[in-house]
């Protein structure tokens, strides 16, 4: 029997911008950032973006539900659902020395009851029976060194991601990369969830775009979108005003 080689995994380091730390994973492209005076803040618009999900639920209900990550990045998004919304939290990551940068460098608490960091191959993980049905706000950023296209890209993988959310539950996505290797991206996420639950925003300066994919298709009437975003704007500080105008159904 031959024993499969384990993957050679890349370094992990930080480095300072002004305010702002950055991770990285052995190369020039950032992974993740840090206010450092403001850890739990989201620098970057684009991970401002992955909360998008929070316009299809009611505020209230958001402290009882789950959320899931796959990559921890710089622990953002993980930080953010655990302390700003008080979701119960779970990121998904395949690197240990990335949970190490972000314990060290990037004040991610210790798990506890409410948050834990599971070190795992997200595609493996994910079909795990204790996660089908149970994910309220899946957000998905996998990305290796090469910050080329997403690590898992499949329309099986999206289709494990479905399985795992509840009927109100979405999937929010970091498409990064030429305008070709996107549309690839998203018609695999249409094969998974049906082109009418899939909606995107406009690509950031940076060229990231978010996707949001839902488990049950719905469009919600401006009005509505209008008001919950202004709930989310004061409550939590996020751009919600903004997202509502530069954020549409992919299937008009």
């Amino acid at each position: 029997m031959v024993r499969k080689a384990s993957p050679v995994l890349p370094e992990v380091n930080f480095s300072e911008e002004g305010p702002i730390r950055h991770l990285h994973l052995g190369s020039e492209w950032i992974q993740g950032s840090m206010l450092v005076d403001d850890p739990t803040a989201l620098v970057h618009e684009y991970i401002q973006r992955m909360m998008a999900w929070l316009l299809f639920v009611d505020p209230v209900t958001v402290p009882k539900r789950q959320a899931l990550q796959l990559g921890l990045g710089a622990g953002s998004l993980t930080k953010f659902c655990h302390k700003a919304l008080k979701m119960k939290t779970t990121a998904i990551e395949l690197n240990p020395q990335v949970l190490h940068a972000c314990r060290g460098w990037f004040k991610l608490p210790a798990d506890n009851s409410r948050m834990q960091v599971v070190l795992a191959d997200a595609s493996q993980e994910i079909k795990q029976a204790h996660w089908l049905g149970a994910v309220d706000a899946l957000q998905v950023d996998l990305y290796d060194e090469e910050a080329a296209a997403p690590v898992l890209d499949s329309a099986d993988f999206y289709a494990d991601c479905r399985a795992t959310l509840t009927e109100e539950g979405c999937m929010t996505v970091n498409l990064f990369g030429r305008s070709s290797s996107f549309q690839a991206s998203v018609d695999k996420i249409a094969q998974a969830f049906g082109a009418d639950a899939i909606w995107a925003f406009k690509a950031t300066r940076e060229g990231n775009t978010v996707v949001l994919a839902q488990r049950t298709p719905s469009r919600p009437k401006r009005a509505l979108l209008m008001e919950r975003a202004d709930f989310i704007q004061s409550h939590w500080g996020l751009p919600a005003d903004k997202w509502v105008r530069v954020f549409k159904p992919v299937q008009a």
